[in-house]
C-alpha cells in the first residue's frame, strides 16, 4: 500500500468514528493565506500535491482533487490517479461531484477554521438542496492521522520602524477605526495576519517567505485593539511601539473573547475571515455586518515612505538579478548546463548581498525547458531537478523579501537558439506587458477591465494563459496582495495611486515549454490630465533587461520598440553605475537599442 493509500485509510477511518460520509479538505489553515507553514500542509500530507489552491473530498469509497488551470498539469504528476480523481476547482462543482457519491442525508464534514464563511455557507446551502448536510467538525480530523506531523514554529516579531512603514501603529488604528464607525460598526474583525502586521507595524518568521505575525484582532471603532496571538510571538519592546489602547491576549482563548461581543455590532469580511470566528461571534450574541476587512484598501494603497522604499529595494534587486543573468550567459556560453536548483541557489547568493535582505518572497520558480510549462512549478519538489537543455528557453520567476520592499520578476531567457516559434510566442506576450505597461486609464477603472489588454495579441493568434495578469503586493508584507488584481475574473476594487501590481502575461506549451514577462508597476496619477476626467497610469519600477534574443522584431510596431528602448535606456541608466564593469558590459549589449 502506497503511503497515499494508507493516510486516506487512516482518514476514513476518522470519518467513519465522527459519523461523516464525506470530508472536505482544502489547501489552506485557519488563517486563509496562500503561504502556510509546514505543519499546516494538509492537503499537501493527504494527497502530495503541492500547489498553493486546491482541495480534496473523500469519501468512503473514492477521493477527488479540485484544482485550478495553473495546476492542471502539476496535479497529474504529484498525485496518483489510482486514488484520485482530477477535478476542475470551482466551488459549484463541490457539491455536484458529491452529489453523485452520497445518498440523500448524506453528511459532509468540514473544519470551519478552514474556510471562509461565504464558502461555508454557499456550500452548506448546496448540499442542503441536494439533501446533503454540512457539518463542522470540533477537531480536525486529518491532524488526528498525521502522527509525524511538524511542530510549529514560534519566534518574537520583529517591530518595524516608522522610517519603514511611514505611519505609526496608533494613527493606523485611529484612521481605520474611524472608517469602522462610518460602517456602522463598533468593531472590526481584522483577520488576515499581513492585515494585523501591517496595521501594528511588526512583521513575523514564523512562515517562510511570509514575514507576518499569526493571530487575530479585533479593532473598535475608537481606535482600541485586542490582539489574539501566542505570547511568544509578542517582543520586548512592544507595547511602546504600538502605543497606547492594544491590549494582547493568548490565541487559546479566541472562543471566549469572541463570545464577549454580545450585542455589539461587528464588521466581519465573509471572503476573507473563516467561518469558525464569525460564526463564533454570531452565536455569542454579537450582530455581524459584512464588509471587506477595513485595512485591506489602506494597506493597498501605499504612501510616499512605502513607495520610496520598493523603489529602493527594487534597484538592489535588479543588480541581483542582472548579475545572475551575465553570469548565466557566461555559463551557457562555456558550456556548463547548470540544474534549476544550482540556478536558484545562484540567484539567492546575488539577492543576499543585498541591504536589508531577508529572504526569498517565495520560492523561485526555477523552471528548465519542458518544466516551465508548469506555470507554479517549484523545483524544490521533483526528485532531479532538471538540467538547462539547449535550444530552448529557461524560465525565472523569483523576489525577496527586503526591510523595505518586496520584489517579484520573471524573466525568460533563450539557451542557445530557442527557435522562431518561441521568439514568435515570446513577442506576442512582450506585446500584451507592453500595451498593459501604457494603458491609460480613468478613475474607477478595475484590473478586469484591463486584463484584455494584455492577452490581445495572444487571442489573436488562438492562444491564451490560465492565470491572471496581475496580483497586489505588499511591502515587506505578502507577495500576493488584495484586493486589486488584473484578470479576467471580475474584480470591483478600482485600481488606486499608491497600488503596487504585477504585469506578467504567459503562455505555456505542455510538454514543450513556458514563457512569462513580469515586472512590478505602481498605479499613479498620469501627469497629462485629461480634459474631463482624471487619469490613472502604470509606473514601471522592476528594472530588468527582457531578453533581446527572443524579440521578433518583425512582429513589434515602431511604437512597440520605441517603449522597449526606453525602458532598456532607464535600466542602463539607474543600474549600470551600480554593477562591476564586466556585467555593465553585459547590460550594456542586453539594452542596446533596437530601432536606428
Amino acid at each position: 500500500m502506497t503511503h497515499t493509500a494508507e493516510r486516506l485509510a487512516a482518514l476514513r477511518e476518522q470519518m467513519r468514528a465522527a459519523g461523516c460520509d464525506a470530508l472536505v479538505v482544502p489547501r489552506a489553515d485557519e488563517y486563509l493565506g496562500e503561504y502556510i507553514p509546514a505543519h499546516n500542509e494538509r492537503l499537501r500530507w493527504l494527497s502530495g500535491f503541492t500547489g498553493s489552491a486546491g482541495l480534496a473530498l473523500v469519501t468512503a469509497t473514492r477521493a477527488a482533487i479540485f484544482v485550478d488551470g495553473r495546476y492542471t498539469v502539476q496535479v497529474r504528476q504529484e498525485v496518483s490517479a489510482d486514488e484520485f480523481e482530477y477535478c476542475r476547482l470551482g466551488d459549484d462543482l463541490h457539491a455536484d461531484w458529491l452529489a453523485a457519491q452520497l445518498q440523500r442525508r448524506g453528511v459532509v464534514a468540514c473544519d470551519a477554521r478552514m474556510h471562509s464563511l461565504r464558502w461555508y455557507r454557499d456550500t452548506a446551502a448546496a448540499l442542503a438542496a441536494a439533501g446533503m448536510q454540512l457539518v463542522s467538525t470540533a477537531s480536525n480530523l486529518v491532524d488526528a492521522c498525521w502522527r509525524d506531523r511538524p511542530v510549529p514554529r514560534l519566534s518574537p516579531a520583529l517591530l518595524l520602524a516608522e522610517h519603514y512603514t511611514g505611519e505609526s501603529s496608533a494613527a493606523k488604528r485611529r484612521r481605520i477605526g474611524a472608517a469602522v464607525a462610518a460602517k456602522g460598526a463598533d468593531a472590526a474583525l481584522v483577520f488576515a495576519p499581513d492585515s494585523i502586521s501591517w496595521l501594528l507595524n511588526i512583521r513575523g518568521t514564523d512562515i517562510p517567505k511570509l514575514p507576518v505575525v499569526q493571530g487575530l484582532a479585533l479593532l473598535a471603532a475608537d481606535g482600541q485593539l485586542t490582539l489574539l496571538a501566542e505570547p511568544g510571538r509578542i517582543p520586548a519592546g512592544f507595547a511602546d511601539h504600538v502605543g497606547a489602547g492594544v491590549t494582547v491576549l493568548p490565541e487559546t482563548g479566541s472562543a471566549a473573547v469572541l463570545a464577549g461581543y454580545r450585542g455589539r455590532r461587528v464588521l466581519a469580511d465573509p471572503d476573507t475571515a473563516n467561518a469558525w470566528s464569525q460564526l463564533a461571534l454570531e452565536q455569542g450574541g454579537a450582530v455581524l455586518l459584512a464588509g471587506a476587512d477595513p485595512v485591506l484598501l489602506p494597506k493597498a494603497c501605499k504612501n510616499a515612505v512605502e513607495l520610496q522604499g520598493t523603489r529602493n529595494a527594487h534597484i538592489r534587486d535588479a543588480v541581483a538579478e542582472i548579475r545572475f543573468l551575465a553570469w548565466l550567459d557566461g555559463e551557457v556560453d562555456a558550456g556548463r548546463l547548470h540544474t534549476e536548483d544550482e540556478l536558484a541557489e545562484r540567484l539567492l547568493a546575488f539577492r543576499a548581498r543585498g541591504e536589508h535582505f531577508r529572504e526569498v518572497s517565495f520560492d523561485s520558480i526555477s523552471a528548465a525547458g519542458a518544466n516551465a510549462a508548469m506555470c507554479h512549478y517549484n523545483h524544490l519538489n521533483v526528485a532531479t531537478p532538471a538540467r538547462l537543455p539547449m535550444d530552448s528557453v529557461y524560465l525565472i520567476d523569483s523576489g525577496g523579501q527586503y526591510l523595505d520592499g518586496t520584489t517579484d520578476i520573471t524573466r525568460t531567457v533563450a539557451i542557445g537558439d530557442p527557435g522562431a516559434d518561441i521568439r514568435r510566442l515570446f513577442t506576442l506576450v512582450l506585446k500584451g506587458h507592453i500595451a498593459l505597461d501604457q494603458a491609460r486609464f480613468p478613475v474607477g477603472t478595475t484590473g478586469s477591465q484591463l486584463d484584455i489588454l494584455a492577452r490581445q495579441f495572444l487571442w489573436q493568434e488562438g492562444f491564451d494563459y490560465d492565470h491572471g495578469t496581475g496580483h497586489g503586493v505588499g511591502v515587506f508584507l505578502s507577495v500576493h496582495e488584495g484586493p486589486q488584481r488584473i484578470a479576467k475574473a471580475p474584480n470591483t476594487t478600482a485600481l488606486q495611486p499608491g497600488m503596487i501590481v504585477s504585469n506578467e502575461p504567459g503562455y505555456y506549451r505542455d510538454g514543450g515549454f513556458g514563457i512569462r514577462c513580469e515586472n512590478l508597476v505602481v498605479v499613479r496619477e498620469s501627469p497629462r490630465a485629461g480634459p474631463e476626467r482624471a487619469m490613472l497610469e502604470f509606473e514601471a519600477i522592476t528594472l530588468v533587461p527582457f531578453d533581446l534574443r527572443l524579440v521578433d522584431t518583425a512582429l513589434m510596431s515602431a511604437a512597440e520598440l520605441a517603449w522597449l528602448d526606453s525602458y532598456h535606456r532607464r535600466v542602463a541608466t539607474e543600474i549600470g553605475p551600480l554593477l562591476d564593469d564586466p556585467e555593465r558590459q553585459w547590460l550594456a549589449n542586453a539594452t542596446r537599442p533596437l530601432l536606428a
